[in-house]
């Protein structure tokens, strides 16, 4: 409950009878050990020519171009570790300021998207994005966008906005499809348990494009768009005919870059195949450019779809032989009437053997509190 206030007449009258050294000191107080909106609010009233010109920087948009060159300049210093060594083009004031300036040029960035001229601010807010991406080895912090108060999928629902509202449906997928493939993460983008207040207001960017796909045509457009690259990056992987004999995989393989773009792709190859044609939802799902449980995830609920039961029932079957844990397999396995192998089986048993325990604590519970 909200401590009660003076009234203007108490607060005045307590005043009174201080002379100007003792007011001074109580401003002193206030301005020293306030908020920085407290002392903004001093300096303004001390000097209203500065709190003039605050106000009119506040509402004067920044220079896009001026924008983009301060966010290049960031991200190359970024990316070259001038935040986490000794570097002598950033001093230790900035490196411990990083935060703040990652801050303050996305709100920039974001800002020039609504210039006359968006093409500045379109490269910023990728530039952000993309250093946004990648950032754990960029700044010393285990959670940088926690730490920068930067929700990723936001700032992509922005840049995404405004290329389709200015340049059109066409361009618009032409520049989004390898941005959705690039930036997807199935388990987010913050490092932290995903109680963090970024972490919470984060959605898929499957869940931020659909939205924009108002029309069949537009979803069978951008389908065609995300196919033609899934082929291209399909082509660039393949291997060469005279490949050795398979080495221990590591995170530059193909085939483990092909099962983490799968897992980070997998809502939304889910929300596409509910809006195309038989044949475009075929294609996809067995296109080469997916691998692992995933993708045979992705086959047997193509398979289901056009009515190949058994087949969906063996794909599921060999995802839960890799993945027995995994809680949509098994009740996918479940609709289609497919057995679980046996560590599946265990583990679906195990599974409910904890919810019976949960479910009788809390009734215990309530029974107590009652």
């Amino acid at each position: 409950m909200p401590q009660n206030r003076m009234s203007r007449e108490e607060f005045f009258a307590k005043l009174a009878p201080l002379d100007a050294e003792q007011r001074g000191k109580i401003l002193w107080n206030l301005y020293w050990r306030g908020t920085a909106a407290a002392r903004e609010r001093i300096e303004g009233e001390l000097d209203p020519p500065e709190r003039e010109r605050r106000q009119h920087d506040a509402a004067t948009p920044p220079d896009p171009a001026l924008v983009l060159a301060e966010v290049s300049q960031f991200v190359e210093l970024a990316r070259s570790g001038a935040y986490i060594a000794g570097d002598r083009r950033v001093s230790r004031t900035e490196r411990t300021k990083w935060r703040v300036t990652f801050r303050q040029l996305a709100t920039d960035a974001q800002l020039a998207l609504h210039a006359a001229d968006t093409a500045p601010g379109e490269q910023a807010m990728e530039l952000m994005i993309d250093l946004a991406r990648d950032a754990e080895g960029s700044f010393r912090s285990e959670d940088p966008l926690e730490a920068a108060k930067f929700v990723l999928s936001h700032a992509v629902s922005a840049l995404w906005g405004t290329v389709l509202a200015e340049h059109g449906f066409a361009r618009f997928a032409a520049r989004a499809v390898p941005q959705l493939i690039r930036w997807e993460s199935a388990y987010g983008w913050s490092n932290g348990t995903g109680a963090g207040q970024v972490a919470e207001r984060e959605i898929a960017l499957a869940d931020a494009l659909a939205p924009m796909l108002t029309t069949p045509d537009m979803w069978t457009g951008f389908a065609d768009a995300y196919l033609a690259e899934l082929d291209r990056i399909a082509a660039a992987e393949r291997p060469p005919p005279s490949r050795r004999a398979p080495r221990a995989m590591s995170s530059s393989d193909p085939e483990w870059k092909r099962g983490e773009r799968t897992r980070n792709l997998a809502r939304w190859n889910e929300l596409l195949s509910d809006h195309i044609d038989a044949e475009r939802a075929e294609r996809l799902a067995n296109h080469p450019a997916f691998e692992g449980p995933d993708a045979d995830f992705m086959r047997a609920r193509a398979a289901r779809r056009r009515g190949d039961t058994g087949a969906a029932r063996r794909l599921i079957g060999t995802c839960l032989e890799r993945l027995p844990g995994r809680q949509e397999f098994a009740e996918f396995a479940e609709e289609v009437g497919a057995d679980l192998p046996p560590r599946a089986r265990e583990m679906r048993a195990e599974r409910a053997a904890v919810q019976v325990q949960l479910a009788r604590a809390y009734q215990g519970g309530r029974v107590s509190s009652d």
